[in-house]
C-alpha cells in the first residue's frame, strides 16, 4: 500500500544558533524525513515526510531539547505576498549594503521569497569603502598624531615614520572580516538568493541580470552613491584620488590638496595630516560648515586649524594641471589667483546616486536633478511596486538611515503598511577629532520656522572632561522651543561628541525639556555631563558652579 508524503513548515522553538538547526535537522531525519532543513531566525523548520509519521518526527525534535508546535501542510504551489505565485521572486533588491540587507532579512523573516542582486563587492558602502576602512584608519592616524604631540607634561613619546601600507593592510583585513561576517555569511543563515551581475529593468516587473530575466512582485532600488567629481578644466586629466582611492594608498602624500570641506574632506584631510601629510582643503562657500550654526563652525575652524590643517574658503576653482611629479591646482581667492601644489589631490564634493545603469524609465520609475530616485514617504516610487532606500534617493547619506528605511520598506510593499519615513530625529556625526555630531534643528533652522528659540552655548572649558584631557577646543549648543521649553537641537563639537549624541537624540525625540536635563544625574568626568551643563547654562554661569553642582 503506498504511503502519502506531505510537505511540512513545522514551528520550532528553542533554536538559537545554526547548530541548533543541525540538531532538528537530524533528529527530523532520524524519523524518515527527506530535504529537511531547519533555521532558528525564523523558529521553523521544513521538510517533506509520509503523514503518518509526522507524530513521530515532532517527538523526535522534542527529545532533542526543542519545543515542536504547529504543522502546517505546505501546498505544491508557492504562496505569492503579490498574487501572482508566478512571480519568480516576492522581493527583488538591486543593490547590497545597508539598506538591502535590512530588507532581506525582514522580508525572510516574514516568509518572503527574496532575491538580491549585486554587480561589485557585497556589502555597500560602508563597510568596504565608509564608515569601516575610514574609521579604524582615523583612529591609527589620532594614536599617530598623539605620540608626537599631546598635551601632557613629563610624557616622552614621539612619532616615527607612518608605514601605510601596512595600516593599510591591517584595514583591508579588518573590512574583510567583517563583511564576511556581517553580509555574505548572513546570505546563507537568512536562505535568501544572492545573483552575481549588474541589474536593469526591462519592464515594469522585471529585471534582466548576466541575460537571465526575473519577475518579481515588488522591487527595492538601493544601489547607493559613488564619488561626485565636479567639471573642473583637467581634473579629468590628472590621477586625482576619491574618497575610496584615498584609503587604498600605500604611502602617505608629503602634500595633499582636497577639493571640498565637508564631511569627508575634513575626515580624510585630518587623517592623513595626523598621517605626516601637509594638508589644505579648498571649498567654494565662505565658512566652513555652512549648513550649521556660526557657533559650530567656528569652533571647528579653530580646533581643527590649531592641528595644523589650512583651509581656504570663498574659492572659484580655475583648472587643474600635472606638472611632473606634481598637481597644481589653479583658484582665484577674493580677485586673487592663487596655486596650490600638491604631489597628491582629493576630490571630496559630494555624491551622486547610482541610477545610470539601472535603465529606470522602462519601468516608469522618475529620477531627481542630481539622478536620484523620487520617492514618496513611504519611499515609493512613481511605479507603485517599486521602492527606493538609501543613499540612491540622496537622504541622509548615513547607514542606520538606510538600514531603517529598507525595514520601512518591507512593511509597505509586503504588508501594504504604508508607513511613513521619519528622518526628524537623524543624528549626524563627523568622525574628525574633536568630532562633531548634531541633531534636531540649528538655532537659524528653527527661526526659519517662525518657531521662537532660546539657545545656550557653552564652551568647552566649562566641561570638566574636558579639562582634565587638555582638550579644551569645542562647543556645546542647545536649541530650545521658547513655548514648550522642549529641546529640539542639540550640536556638539568635542571628542566623543557621536557617543554623547545619543543622548541629545533620547532628548530631542521624546520631547525632553531643558528642566529635564537639568534635573538628570550626569556622570561626573564624562563629555555627556555637558549636555547637562549646556541646560544649565540656559539660565546660570556654569563657571560659578562648584563640581557637580547643579
Amino acid at each position: 500500500m503506498s504511503r502519502k508524503e506531505v510537505e511540512i513548515k513545522l514551528e520550532v522553538q528553542g533554536m538559537t544558533c545554526t547548530d541548533c538547526e543541525n540538531h532538528v535537522t537530524n533528529a527530523l531525519e532520524s524519523k524518515g524525513a527527506e530535504n529537511a532543513q531547519a533555521n532558528f531566525r525564523r523558529g521553523q523548520a521544513t521538510f517533506t515526510i509520509e503523514e503518518d509519521r509526522l507524530k513521530d518526527a515532532k517527538q523526535a525534535v522534542d527529545k532533542a531539547g526543542y519545543v515542536a508546535g504547529e504543522a502546517e501542510v505546505v501546498s505544491g504551489e508557492r504562496t505569492s505576498f503579490s498574487g501572482n505565485p508566478s512571480d519568480d521572486y516576492d522581493l527583488f533588491i538591486i543593490g547590497s549594503g545597508g539598506a538591502a540587507f535590512s530588507a532581506a532579512i525582514k522580508a525572510v523573516e516574514k516568509g518572503a521569497n527574496v532575491a538580491m542582486a549585486e554587480r561589485g563587492t557585497v556589502g555597500g558602502t560602508c563597510v568596504n569603502i565608509g564608515c569601516v576602512p575610514s574609521k579604524t584608519l582615523l583612529r591609527a592616524g589620532e594614536i599617530n598624531h598623539l605620540a608626537g604631540q599631546h598635551p601632557f607634561a613629563g610624557l616622552n613619546t614621539e612619532a616615527g615614520q607612518v608605514d601605510l601600507a601596512a595600516l593599510t593592510s591591517q584595514k583591508d583585513e579588518l573590512v574583510e572580516g567583517m563583511r564576511q561576517q556581517k553580509y555574505i555569511d548572513l546570505i546563507d543563515d537568512y536562505g535568501f538568493d544572492l545573483i552575481r551581475g549588474e541589474a536593469a529593468f526591462v519592464d515594469e516587473r522585471t529585471v534582466e541580470v548576466n541575460g537571465q530575466h526575473y519577475t518579481a512582485g515588488k522591487f527595492l532600488v538601493s544601489t547607493g552613491a559613488a564619488p561626485f567629481v565636479p567639471a573642473i578644466p583637467g581634473l579629468k586629466d590628472v590621477d586625482f584620488l576619491t574618497s575610496t582611492t584615498a584609503l587604498e594608498l600605500a604611502e602617505v602624500p608629503k602634500k595633499l590638496a582636497v577639493i571640498g570641506s565637508g564631511y569627508i574632506a575634513m575626515e580624510l584631510g585630518q587623517l592623513f595630516r595626523n598621517l605626516g601629510s601637509d594638508v589644505t582643503l579648498m571649498q567654494r562657500s565662505d565658512r566652513l560648515l555652512k549648513e550649521y550654526d556660526p557657533e559650530i563652525s567656528e569652533a571647528v575652524d579653530k580646533a581643527l586649524t590649531k592641528q595644523g590643517l589650512n583651509f581656504m574658503t570663498g574659492v572659484t576653482y580655475k583648472k587643474v594641471e600635472q606638472d611632473g611629479e606634481m598637481k597644481k591646482v589653479f583658484l582665484e581667492v577674493n580677485g586673487e589667483e592663487r596655486i596650490i601644489e600638491a604631489d597628491q589631490v582629493l576630490v571630496a564634493t559630494g555624491r551622486r546616486p547610482n541610477t545610470e545603469s539601472l535603465n529606470l524609465e522602462a519601468a516608469g520609475v522618475e529620477t531627481g536633478r542630481k539622478g536620484e530616485v523620487t520617492v514618496d514617504d513611504c519611499l515609493q516610487t512613481t511605479n507603485a511596486n517599486i521602492y527606493a532606500a538609501g543613499d540612491v534617493t540622496l537622504g541622509p547619506q548615513f547607514v542606520y538611515v538606510a538600514a531603517y528605511e529598507g525595514g520601512i520598506v518591507v512593511e509597505n510593499a509586503l504588508d501594504s503598511a504604508a508607513k511613513k519615513v521619519n528622518l526628524r530625529f537623524v543624528p549626524g556625526v563627523t568622525f574628525t577629532n574633536p568630532s562633531i555630531a548634531t541633531v534636531g534643528l540649528t538655532e537659524q533652522q528653527a527661526r526659519d520656522r517662525g518657531i521662537d528659540v532660546k539657545t545656550s552655548v557653552l564652551p568647552l572649558e566649562n566641561v570638566p572632561r574636558a579639562l582634565v584631557n587638555h582638550e579644551t577646543n569645542g562647543v556645546f549648543k542647545l536649541v530650545v522651543d521658547n513655548g514648550s521649553q522642549k529641546i529640539i537641537g542639540a550640536h556638539v563639537v568635542a571628542e566623543n561628541a557621536g557617543d554623547v549624541i545619543y543622548g541629545a537624540t533620547l532628548a530631542v525625540q521624546f520631547g525632553l525639556t531643558a528642566d529635564d536635563l537639568k534635573n538628570s544625574m550626569a556622570p561626573y568626568l564624562t563629555m555627556a555631563e555637558g549636555l547637562k551643563l549646556a541646560a544649565i547654562t540656559l539660565d546660570k554661569d556654569v563657571s560659578k558652579l562648584s563640581c557637580c553642582a547643579g
